[in-house]
């Protein structure tokens, strides 16, 4: 391996500029014993050297050119999390960039952000509350909406069967209750229509079918 200089990042063996910061590397002690020195290129520009390769001169970065090679920017918010990327998700609506038309959603009518919608675009829509370690990017994601923690990483799960919808709690701590009925058994599918609350933990939502 080959360690700049510059950044001290580890290249590979035969590197001519570092993976990390384009910084030019210094020959390893196997180039340096094979008799390699360093030499003026007639096509390197001004402040730049070539060093002696087995296949002949090998252009080094000058360094007002090194100077110009841009720095690694940091991820922003889209950018993949745990092999996955977190699509945009509007503060106020829960909508996400890119999202197919939903068919249903559910909509927080009671805490402390009433009036937040969760779109729902696919048959099978999962509730929870995100986690990136874990691998859990649940579509209703509660996490900023439930500070104390009572909605599961894998809460609840509603689903679409020939237009109709149903709930299942996923073996939740705190429960899965529609209308306020019983706490529903994990596996056990429970219909869902226009209008229903669903509590999930201490978050109450209404479940509407759109259009």
């Amino acid at each position: 391996m080959i360690t700049c200089e510059r950044c001290q990042t580890e290249n590979i063996e035969g590197s001519q500029y570092c993976d990390e910061c384009g910084a030019a590397l210094q020959p390893g002690p196997a180039t340096a014993a094979s008799g390699g020195r360093a030499q003026t290129s007639e096509h390197a520009g001004p402040g730049a050297e070539a060093v002696a390769s087995d296949s002949g001169p090998v252009r080094r970065a000058s360094a007002s050119e090194l100077r110009a090679v841009p720095k690694p920017q940091p991820l922003s918010s889209g950018t993949s999390v745990a092999g996955r990327p977190r699509p945009h998700e509007d503060a106020q609506t829960g909508r996400r960039d890119g999202a197919a038309v939903p068919h249903a959603k559910l909509v927080i009518h009671r805490g402390r952000s009433v009036g937040k919608e969760f779109p729902m675009c696919d048959d099978e829509s999962h509730i929870g509350r995100w986690d990136a370690d874990g691998g859990i990017f649940p579509d209703v994601d509660l996490d900023s909406d439930d500070p104390e923690a009572k909605v599961s990483r894998r809460h609840a799960r509603i689903t679409r069967r020939s237009g109709q919808y149903y709930i299942e709690d996923l073996g939740s701590t705190n429960g899965t209750f529609v209308n306020r009925g019983r706490r529903l058994l994990p596996g056990d599918r429970q219909p869902l229509r226009d209008g229903d609350e669903v509590i999930v933990g201490k978050t109450f939502l209404k479940f509407h079918v759109l259009g």
